[in-house]
Protein backbone atom coordinates (compact mmCIF):
# COMPACT_ATOMS: atom_id res chain seq x y z
CA UNK A 1 0.00 0.00 0.00
CA UNK A 2 1.35 2.92 -1.09
CA UNK A 3 1.35 6.23 1.06
CA UNK A 4 -1.78 8.77 1.66
CA UNK A 5 -1.79 12.13 1.71
CA UNK A 6 -2.51 11.97 5.93
CA UNK A 7 0.91 10.30 5.90
CA UNK A 8 2.66 13.62 4.80
CA UNK A 9 1.31 15.58 7.60
CA UNK A 10 -1.08 17.00 5.52
CA UNK A 11 -4.89 17.04 7.35
CA UNK A 12 -8.09 17.95 5.11
CA UNK A 13 -10.89 19.28 6.99
CA UNK A 14 -11.83 19.26 10.32
CA UNK A 15 -14.24 15.94 10.79
CA UNK A 16 -13.24 12.82 11.97
CA UNK A 17 -12.51 10.32 9.30
CA UNK A 18 -13.61 7.04 9.78
CA UNK A 19 -11.02 3.72 10.66
CA UNK A 20 -9.98 3.02 7.40
CA UNK A 21 -10.89 6.14 5.81
CA UNK A 22 -12.36 4.73 2.93
CA UNK A 23 -15.42 4.06 1.66
CA UNK A 24 -15.54 0.95 2.86
CA UNK A 25 -16.20 2.68 6.37
CA UNK A 26 -19.66 2.57 5.25
CA UNK A 27 -20.64 -1.31 6.17
CA UNK A 28 -21.19 -3.97 3.51
CA UNK A 29 -19.26 -1.44 0.71
CA UNK A 30 -16.20 -3.49 -1.58
CA UNK A 31 -14.34 -2.36 -3.71
CA UNK A 32 -12.52 -4.62 -6.25
CA UNK A 33 -9.64 -4.07 -9.04
CA UNK A 34 -8.42 -5.15 -12.15
CA UNK A 35 -5.91 -3.08 -14.85
CA UNK A 36 -4.37 -4.47 -18.12
CA UNK A 37 -0.86 -3.32 -19.32
CA UNK A 38 0.64 -4.10 -22.57
CA UNK A 39 3.70 -1.64 -22.17
CA UNK A 40 4.85 -2.65 -25.60
CA UNK A 41 1.77 -0.97 -27.31
CA UNK A 42 1.05 1.54 -24.60
CA UNK A 43 -1.94 0.02 -22.85
CA UNK A 44 -2.39 1.01 -19.58
CA UNK A 45 -6.37 0.90 -18.37
CA UNK A 46 -8.48 -0.88 -16.36
CA UNK A 47 -11.96 -1.95 -14.40
CA UNK A 48 -12.94 -0.73 -10.42
CA UNK A 49 -16.15 -2.60 -8.93
CA UNK A 50 -17.83 -0.61 -5.87
CA UNK A 51 -19.89 -3.22 -4.76
CA UNK A 52 -22.39 -1.76 -2.41
CA UNK A 53 -24.36 -4.32 -0.69
CA UNK A 54 -24.18 -7.95 -0.25
CA UNK A 55 -26.39 -10.10 -2.18
CA UNK A 56 -29.06 -9.65 -4.94
CA UNK A 57 -29.13 -6.02 -5.36
CA UNK A 58 -31.62 -6.74 -8.43
CA UNK A 59 -33.50 -8.22 -6.38
CA UNK A 60 -33.27 -5.72 -2.86
CA UNK A 61 -32.17 -2.35 -4.34
CA UNK A 62 -30.73 0.60 -2.64
CA UNK A 63 -32.11 3.85 -2.79
CA UNK A 64 -29.80 5.92 -4.91
CA UNK A 65 -29.36 9.51 -6.71
CA UNK A 66 -27.19 11.11 -9.33
CA UNK A 67 -25.37 14.47 -9.67
CA UNK A 68 -24.05 15.87 -13.18
CA UNK A 69 -21.90 18.62 -12.81
CA UNK A 70 -20.76 18.67 -16.27
CA UNK A 71 -21.89 16.20 -18.74
CA UNK A 72 -19.16 15.73 -21.06
CA UNK A 73 -19.33 11.83 -21.04
CA UNK A 74 -20.17 8.85 -21.75
CA UNK A 75 -21.64 6.33 -18.84
CA UNK A 76 -24.33 4.16 -18.70
CA UNK A 77 -26.89 3.19 -16.82
CA UNK A 78 -27.56 7.06 -14.93
CA UNK A 79 -30.75 8.00 -17.27
CA UNK A 80 -32.77 5.03 -14.84
CA UNK A 81 -31.26 6.13 -11.38
CA UNK A 82 -32.39 9.69 -12.08
CA UNK A 83 -35.87 8.41 -13.08
CA UNK A 84 -36.64 5.65 -10.30
CA UNK A 85 -34.08 6.53 -7.64
CA UNK A 86 -32.88 3.42 -7.10
CA UNK A 87 -29.30 1.18 -7.71
CA UNK A 88 -29.50 -2.62 -8.90
CA UNK A 89 -25.87 -3.31 -9.84
CA UNK A 90 -22.29 -2.46 -8.44
CA UNK A 91 -20.68 0.71 -10.34
CA UNK A 92 -17.79 -0.04 -12.60
CA UNK A 93 -15.43 2.53 -13.25
CA UNK A 94 -12.92 2.37 -16.19
CA UNK A 95 -11.54 4.02 -19.16
CA UNK A 96 -13.85 6.16 -22.04
CA UNK A 97 -13.45 3.24 -24.88
CA UNK A 98 -14.43 0.25 -22.44
CA UNK A 99 -17.73 1.78 -21.43
CA UNK A 100 -19.90 -0.65 -23.98
CA UNK A 101 -17.94 -3.84 -23.31
CA UNK A 102 -18.21 -3.38 -19.67
CA UNK A 103 -22.15 -2.70 -19.97
CA UNK A 104 -22.21 -6.17 -21.73
CA UNK A 105 -20.31 -7.86 -19.60
CA UNK A 106 -22.12 -7.22 -16.24
CA UNK A 107 -25.49 -7.04 -18.02
CA UNK A 108 -24.73 -10.71 -18.92
CA UNK A 109 -22.95 -11.45 -15.43
CA UNK A 110 -26.18 -10.28 -13.76
CA UNK A 111 -28.75 -12.98 -16.18
CA UNK A 112 -26.47 -15.33 -14.97
CA UNK A 113 -26.95 -14.95 -11.56
CA UNK A 114 -30.95 -13.94 -11.84
CA UNK A 115 -32.66 -16.54 -14.74
CA UNK A 116 -35.60 -14.72 -14.37
CA UNK A 117 -33.79 -11.17 -15.86
CA UNK A 118 -35.17 -10.91 -19.16
CA UNK A 119 -37.56 -13.25 -18.85
CA UNK A 120 -40.66 -13.30 -16.11
CA UNK A 121 -39.06 -9.75 -14.75
CA UNK A 122 -37.92 -6.54 -16.69
CA UNK A 123 -33.93 -6.06 -17.64
CA UNK A 124 -31.58 -4.97 -15.24
CA UNK A 125 -29.49 -1.31 -15.06
CA UNK A 126 -25.77 -1.99 -14.98
CA UNK A 127 -23.92 1.42 -13.69
CA UNK A 128 -20.91 2.07 -16.34
CA UNK A 129 -18.95 4.91 -15.55
CA UNK A 130 -15.74 6.69 -17.24
CA UNK A 131 -13.10 8.74 -17.44
CA UNK A 132 -10.55 9.27 -20.43
CA UNK A 133 -7.53 7.75 -20.23
CA UNK A 134 -6.38 8.06 -23.24
CA UNK A 135 -3.06 10.48 -22.66
CA UNK A 136 -0.97 7.41 -21.30
CA UNK A 137 -3.76 4.80 -22.62
CA UNK A 138 -3.88 3.78 -26.14
CA UNK A 139 -7.64 3.93 -25.95
CA UNK A 140 -8.18 2.73 -29.56
CA UNK A 141 -6.45 -0.72 -28.24
CA UNK A 142 -8.44 -1.08 -25.12
CA UNK A 143 -9.31 -4.84 -24.88
CA UNK A 144 -11.13 -4.94 -21.39
CA UNK A 145 -13.98 -7.31 -21.26
CA UNK A 146 -15.51 -10.04 -18.79
CA UNK A 147 -12.47 -11.77 -17.66
CA UNK A 148 -11.72 -8.01 -16.24
CA UNK A 149 -14.82 -7.57 -14.56
CA UNK A 150 -15.29 -11.05 -13.26
CA UNK A 151 -11.56 -10.49 -11.58
CA UNK A 152 -12.35 -7.12 -10.36
CA UNK A 153 -15.33 -8.83 -8.63
CA UNK A 154 -13.29 -11.53 -7.50
CA UNK A 155 -10.50 -9.33 -5.70
CA UNK A 156 -13.60 -6.80 -3.92
CA UNK A 157 -12.73 -6.37 -0.18
CA UNK A 158 -12.75 -3.77 2.69
CA UNK A 159 -9.32 -2.96 1.59
CA UNK A 160 -8.43 -2.12 -1.35
CA UNK A 161 -5.59 -0.27 -3.37
CA UNK A 162 -5.78 3.23 -4.20
CA UNK A 163 -3.67 5.19 -7.24
CA UNK A 164 -3.02 3.90 -10.06
CA UNK A 165 -5.11 0.68 -9.62
CA UNK A 166 -7.92 -0.41 -11.38
CA UNK A 167 -9.67 2.20 -13.31
CA UNK A 168 -7.27 4.63 -12.33
CA UNK A 169 -3.86 2.81 -14.09
CA UNK A 170 -4.32 5.04 -16.91
CA UNK A 171 -5.52 8.40 -15.29
CA UNK A 172 -4.03 11.57 -14.80
CA UNK A 173 -4.97 14.23 -12.08
CA UNK A 174 -3.89 17.88 -12.56
CA UNK A 175 -1.65 17.05 -15.07
CA UNK A 176 0.43 14.76 -12.54
CA UNK A 177 -0.66 11.17 -11.93
CA UNK A 178 -4.55 10.37 -11.32
CA UNK A 179 -6.39 7.66 -10.60
CA UNK A 180 -8.55 6.17 -6.97
CA UNK A 181 -8.75 7.76 -4.21
CA UNK A 182 -11.53 7.07 -1.34
CA UNK A 183 -12.15 8.71 2.14
CA UNK A 184 -14.79 9.10 4.88
CA UNK A 185 -15.72 11.34 7.60
CA UNK A 186 -17.91 9.95 10.90
CA UNK A 187 -21.41 11.99 11.09
CA UNK A 188 -22.20 12.24 14.71
CA UNK A 189 -25.21 13.71 15.71
CA UNK A 190 -24.96 16.04 19.13
CA UNK A 191 -26.68 14.71 22.13
CA UNK A 192 -29.35 16.61 21.94
CA UNK A 193 -30.61 15.17 18.72
CA UNK A 194 -30.31 11.76 20.44
CA UNK A 195 -33.96 11.41 19.60
CA UNK A 196 -35.77 12.34 17.11
CA UNK A 197 -38.63 12.60 15.89
CA UNK A 198 -38.60 13.41 12.43
CA UNK A 199 -37.51 9.70 11.61
CA UNK A 200 -40.54 8.14 10.59
CA UNK A 201 -42.03 5.34 13.22
CA UNK A 202 -41.58 7.10 16.30
CA UNK A 203 -38.71 8.11 18.09
CA UNK A 204 -35.77 6.25 17.84
CA UNK A 205 -31.93 6.65 19.25
CA UNK A 206 -29.90 7.92 16.26
CA UNK A 207 -26.34 7.37 16.62
CA UNK A 208 -23.09 7.74 14.07
CA UNK A 209 -23.28 7.34 10.75
CA UNK A 210 -20.75 7.22 8.29
CA UNK A 211 -20.08 8.98 4.85
CA UNK A 212 -17.61 7.03 2.66
CA UNK A 213 -16.39 8.37 -0.82
CA UNK A 214 -14.40 7.39 -3.85
CA UNK A 215 -13.49 9.00 -6.77
CA UNK A 216 -11.83 8.05 -10.12
CA UNK A 217 -9.56 11.40 -10.36
CA UNK A 218 -8.68 12.18 -14.18
CA UNK A 219 -9.09 16.38 -13.57
CA UNK A 220 -7.52 19.74 -13.62
CA UNK A 221 -4.31 21.22 -14.52
CA UNK A 222 -1.79 21.99 -12.27
CA UNK A 223 -1.27 25.46 -12.37
CA UNK A 224 -4.39 25.25 -10.20
CA UNK A 225 -3.73 22.69 -8.10
CA UNK A 226 -4.79 23.34 -4.43
CA UNK A 227 -3.92 20.89 -1.05
CA UNK A 228 -5.49 21.15 2.15
CA UNK A 229 -6.02 25.36 1.50
CA UNK A 230 -2.52 26.11 -0.19
CA UNK A 231 -2.31 26.87 -3.56
CA UNK A 232 0.84 24.76 -4.82
CA UNK A 233 0.42 23.82 -8.16
CA UNK A 234 2.64 27.07 -8.98
CA UNK A 235 5.56 25.74 -6.65
CA UNK A 236 4.89 22.27 -8.00
CA UNK A 237 5.37 23.94 -11.41
CA UNK A 238 8.68 25.41 -10.41
CA UNK A 239 10.42 22.06 -9.57
CA UNK A 240 9.38 20.40 -12.56
CA UNK A 241 11.31 22.99 -14.41
CA UNK A 242 10.89 24.37 -17.71
CA UNK A 243 12.02 21.92 -20.17
CA UNK A 244 9.57 19.55 -18.13
CA UNK A 245 6.69 21.98 -18.28
CA UNK A 246 7.60 22.23 -22.06
CA UNK A 247 7.16 18.28 -22.62
CA UNK A 248 3.98 18.18 -20.54
CA UNK A 249 2.37 20.92 -22.81
CA UNK A 250 3.36 19.43 -25.79
CA UNK A 251 1.82 15.61 -24.69
CA UNK A 252 -1.44 17.28 -24.35
CA UNK A 253 -1.34 18.93 -27.56
CA UNK A 254 -1.29 15.68 -29.17
CA UNK A 255 -2.88 13.46 -26.94
CA UNK A 256 -6.79 15.56 -27.05
CA UNK A 257 -9.30 15.52 -29.53
CA UNK A 258 -8.37 18.59 -30.58
CA UNK A 259 -5.85 21.23 -29.49
CA UNK A 260 -6.79 22.84 -26.16
CA UNK A 261 -5.83 26.08 -25.16
CA UNK A 262 -2.51 26.53 -22.64
CA UNK A 263 -4.13 25.38 -19.23
CA UNK A 264 -7.41 24.18 -20.45
CA UNK A 265 -9.14 21.39 -18.16
CA UNK A 266 -9.65 18.37 -20.09
CA UNK A 267 -10.32 15.00 -18.50
CA UNK A 268 -13.47 14.07 -16.13
CA UNK A 269 -13.71 13.11 -12.56
CA UNK A 270 -16.43 9.96 -11.03
CA UNK A 271 -16.91 9.90 -7.63
CA UNK A 272 -19.03 7.96 -5.93
CA UNK A 273 -20.76 8.61 -2.33
CA UNK A 274 -22.01 5.99 0.17
CA UNK A 275 -23.72 6.35 3.70
CA UNK A 276 -25.39 4.16 5.72
CA UNK A 277 -27.36 7.01 6.94
CA UNK A 278 -31.07 6.36 6.18
CA UNK A 279 -31.33 8.89 3.35
CA UNK A 280 -34.17 9.18 0.22
CA UNK A 281 -33.42 9.06 -3.17
CA UNK A 282 -33.92 12.97 -3.13
CA UNK A 283 -31.92 13.46 -0.08
CA UNK A 284 -28.58 11.30 -1.83
CA UNK A 285 -29.10 13.78 -4.63
CA UNK A 286 -28.66 17.23 -2.92
CA UNK A 287 -25.52 14.86 -1.01
CA UNK A 288 -24.06 14.29 -4.80
CA UNK A 289 -24.46 17.89 -5.55
CA UNK A 290 -22.34 18.63 -2.47
CA UNK A 291 -19.34 16.45 -3.81
CA UNK A 292 -18.71 18.90 -6.02
CA UNK A 293 -17.47 21.28 -3.64
CA UNK A 294 -14.83 19.06 -2.81
CA UNK A 295 -13.42 18.43 -6.13
CA UNK A 296 -13.70 22.65 -6.06
CA UNK A 297 -11.66 22.55 -3.14
CA UNK A 298 -8.53 20.81 -4.95
CA UNK A 299 -8.70 23.36 -7.20
CA UNK A 300 -11.01 22.58 -10.48
CA UNK A 301 -12.54 24.89 -12.47
CA UNK A 302 -14.39 22.21 -14.39
CA UNK A 303 -13.58 22.86 -17.50
CA UNK A 304 -15.35 22.37 -20.55
CA UNK A 305 -13.99 18.87 -21.39
CA UNK A 306 -14.16 17.49 -18.40
CA UNK A 307 -16.67 15.01 -17.62
CA UNK A 308 -18.18 15.39 -13.58
CA UNK A 309 -20.58 13.11 -12.36
CA UNK A 310 -21.42 11.59 -9.14
CA UNK A 311 -23.83 8.36 -8.09
CA UNK A 312 -24.61 8.36 -4.55
CA UNK A 313 -26.57 5.31 -2.50
CA UNK A 314 -27.76 4.57 1.03
CA UNK A 315 -27.55 1.15 2.84
CA UNK A 316 -29.60 1.77 5.12
CA UNK A 317 -32.74 0.34 3.00
CA UNK A 318 -33.45 -2.39 0.79
CA UNK A 319 -36.18 -2.29 -2.02
CA UNK A 320 -38.01 -5.21 -2.75
CA UNK A 321 -37.89 -5.61 -6.70
CA UNK A 322 -41.15 -7.22 -6.20
CA UNK A 323 -44.13 -5.14 -4.74
CA UNK A 324 -45.10 -6.36 -0.67
CA UNK A 325 -48.95 -7.57 -0.32
CA UNK A 326 -49.69 -4.28 0.99
CA UNK A 327 -47.79 -2.33 -1.84
CA UNK A 328 -46.34 -0.43 0.23
CA UNK A 329 -42.50 -0.22 1.37
CA UNK A 330 -41.42 1.23 4.82
CA UNK A 331 -38.17 2.93 4.73
CA UNK A 332 -36.74 5.39 7.54
CA UNK A 333 -35.92 8.94 6.43
CA UNK A 334 -33.71 11.56 8.47
CA UNK A 335 -35.36 14.72 9.41
CA UNK A 336 -33.25 17.32 7.15
CA UNK A 337 -32.72 19.44 10.11
CA UNK A 338 -29.54 17.29 10.68
CA UNK A 339 -28.74 16.94 7.40
CA UNK A 340 -26.03 19.46 7.06
CA UNK A 341 -22.97 17.39 8.78
CA UNK A 342 -23.15 14.80 5.95
CA UNK A 343 -23.08 17.72 3.36
CA UNK A 344 -20.20 18.76 5.62
CA UNK A 345 -18.60 15.32 5.37
CA UNK A 346 -19.38 14.42 1.75
CA UNK A 347 -17.20 17.88 0.71
CA UNK A 348 -14.30 17.04 3.10
CA UNK A 349 -13.77 13.91 1.91
CA UNK A 350 -13.99 14.09 -1.99
CA UNK A 351 -11.71 16.54 -1.09
CA UNK A 352 -9.19 13.83 0.47
CA UNK A 353 -10.13 11.37 -1.67
CA UNK A 354 -8.75 13.17 -4.87
CA UNK A 355 -5.28 13.98 -2.56
CA UNK A 356 -5.31 10.04 -1.87
CA UNK A 357 -5.14 9.62 -5.37
CA UNK A 358 -2.39 11.78 -6.06
CA UNK A 359 -0.06 10.82 -3.11
CA UNK A 360 -0.80 6.98 -3.58
CA UNK A 361 -0.41 7.12 -7.63
CA UNK A 362 3.19 6.36 -8.47
CA UNK A 363 4.82 7.86 -11.67
CA UNK A 364 4.24 6.24 -15.09
CA UNK A 365 5.60 6.54 -18.74
CA UNK A 366 2.58 5.67 -21.33
CA UNK A 367 1.51 5.44 -24.92
CA UNK A 368 3.57 7.40 -27.07
CA UNK A 369 6.20 8.05 -24.42
CA UNK A 370 3.56 10.21 -22.54
CA UNK A 371 4.72 11.01 -18.92
CA UNK A 372 3.20 11.79 -15.59
CA UNK A 373 4.88 12.14 -12.37
CA UNK A 374 3.27 11.46 -8.87
CA UNK A 375 2.61 14.06 -6.67
CA UNK A 376 4.53 12.12 -3.93
CA UNK A 377 8.00 13.25 -5.29
CA UNK A 378 7.02 16.85 -4.73
CA UNK A 379 5.02 16.44 -1.15
CA UNK A 380 8.14 16.30 0.91
CA UNK A 381 9.44 19.38 0.40
CA UNK A 382 5.99 21.52 -0.38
Amino acid sequence: MRLRIRDYGIKVGVMTPGPRNSIADVEGVTVGHCAEDDFLKGVHTGVTVVVPAEGSMFREKLPAAVSVFNGFGKSAGLMQIEEKGTLETAIVLTGVSSVGVLYDALFRREMERDAEICRAEGSVNPVICECNDSFLNDARLSRLGREHLDAAFFSASSDFAEGSAGAGRGMSCFQLKGGIGSASRVVNLPAADSTVPGLSGGNERIGNFTVGVLVLANFGTLSCLTIAGRHLGPQIEAAMGASMQASIQASIQASTEKAPEKGAERGSVIIVVATDAPLDSRQLKRLAHRSFLGIGRTGSFAGDGSGDVAVAFSTACRIPHASPENGCVLCKILHENHIDPFFKGTAEAVEEAVLNALAAAEPMKGRDGNQRRSLSEFLPAL
